[in-house]
């Protein structure tokens, strides 16, 4: 069965606005929700996962990347389980920390370095591919694989419009304050 692959494009300009779209996709977030990160060092995985957090209603400067712990849960309205993979080296090794049971329709999962496991992620799944465009701007390709992540991308695709420039505008007016 051929699954049905709904993307966006985007190009961000700053570690900011990076934080602003995470914001807006905080703001989504109902549960269950598994966002699969994937990028170099530097892309830009931490800074959207402190957008979430501060969309989710936890102060952004709490979040750190759980590069050494590997797994760190922020409490907001909606429990964010944040996951770090890039120490991994086996598949395996994901399995041993649980990865399944934090797959709940509970909380919501980001998992940076997801590309490492893609067999362990579930099929319906928000996969964010950040690539470095300049120092400080980041092309971002967000693709909704399966029916959860279709409706959430929708969502998402009503409040950032994409421009050939930037997503600031669109995401910047319903932002009351900085995420950080």
């Amino acid at each position: 069965m051929a699954r049905s692959i709904s993307a966006l494009d985007l190009i961000l300009s700053s570690p900011e606005e990076t934080e602003s779209f995470g914001y807006a996709i905080g703001k989504l977030l109902r549960g269950g929700e598994v966002l699969a990160l994937i990028g170099e060092l530097g892309a830009g995985k931490t800074a959207l996962v402190r957008g979430i957090v501060a969309g989710l209603g936890t102060p952004a400067a709490s979040v750190t990347s759980p590069t050494y712990l590997i797994v760190h849960e922020y409490q907001g309205r909606l429990p964010l389980i944040h996951m770090d993979l890039y120490r991994l080296q086996r598949p395996e090794e994901a399995e041993l920390i649980g990865l399944a049971d934090y797959l709940t329709d509970d909380a919501a999962v980001a998992i940076e370095w997801a590309d490492r496991v893609p067999q362990l992620l579930p099929e319906d799944r928000l996969e964010v591919r950040f690539a470095h465009r300049t120092r400080r701007t980041r092309e971002a390709r967000v693709e909704a694989r399966g029916s959860r992540s279709r409706s959430l991308l929708a969502q998402i695709q009503k409040i950032v419009r994409p421009t050939p420039r930037s997503v600031r505008p669109s995401l910047q007016a319903g932002r009351k304050t900085s995420p950080r």
